[in-house]
């Protein structure tokens, strides 16, 4: 196509400085292959500190995934330093109601999940830990997509119904028992909270977020 171009003779394998112009990170790689049943791979992951302190002084919560199902908890808490007894309290909950144990646990590399407490604590238990390497959240794209689907829910719902910032635990809450009770494209033809617990769930109490609702005192409570 044009004249005057040398004939190049190059033997090298490999040209460092093209390596290092065109680098791009591996394909991450899949774990979830593995997983048969619940609990066999749970994800984790920690959002906070809020801004605004809850109605009950929460600035942090907790979510756990279980993969096979899809379900999902949150735990809410003002330190980042209860993370450890969030996570046990989870663990002693899922394990009594469905007869099986946590096998992997998959989390990033936060302080929170890399404490020696919560690391030993796993030996024990014979729990796998899978962490996620640093700046890449996509190895944990399960827990980071849930939290960011649950924020923007929850700032939907603060701004529709024009409710004050400190109602985002109720609002987060709400949140997680829709999604568990939605579609999603992991799970075929159910949701995520007959996956888990094998049992139809029912739909028809469910209101609006910020209905107005009166509370019942009852009349051993109530004053004259």
């Amino acid at each position: 196509m044009v004249q005057g171009l040398p004939v190049i003779d190059d033997q090298s394998s490999s040209c460092e400085d093209c390596i290092l112009g065109k680098h791009q990170r591996d394909s991450f790689p899949n774990f979830e292959s593995r997983v048969k049943g619940h609990l066999d791979l749970v994800h984790t992951d920690l959002c906070g500190p809020m801004q605004t302190p809850s109605i009950g002084g929460s600035l942090y919560f907790l979510t756990f995934i279980d993969y096979f199902s899809r379900k999902t908890w949150i735990y809410f808490f003002k330190k980042k330093s209860e993370t450890f007894s969030k996570f046990k309290e989870f663990q002693a909950f899922v394990e009594k109601q469905s007869y099986r144990s946590i096998k992997i646990l998959r989390s990033d590399g936060g302080g929170e999940y890399d404490s020696n407490e919560l690391t030993n604590y796993c030996k024990k238990q014979g729990i796998t830990r899978q962490y996620t390497t640093r700046y890449n959240p996509q190895q944990n794209g399960v827990a980071e997509q849930k939290n960011q689907t649950i924020m923007s829910m929850a700032r939907i719902m603060l701004s529709y119904k024009q409710l004050s910032n400190e109602y985002w635990a109720e609002a987060v809450a709400c949140s997680i028992y829709l999604l568990n009770r939605s579609p999603t494209v992991s799970v075929k033809n159910m949701v995520s909270e007959e996956a888990w617990s094998g049992t139809k769930t029912g739909v028809a109490h469910i209101r609006v977020f910020g209905s107005v609702a009166f509370a019942h005192v009852p009349t051993e409570l109530r004053k004259k």
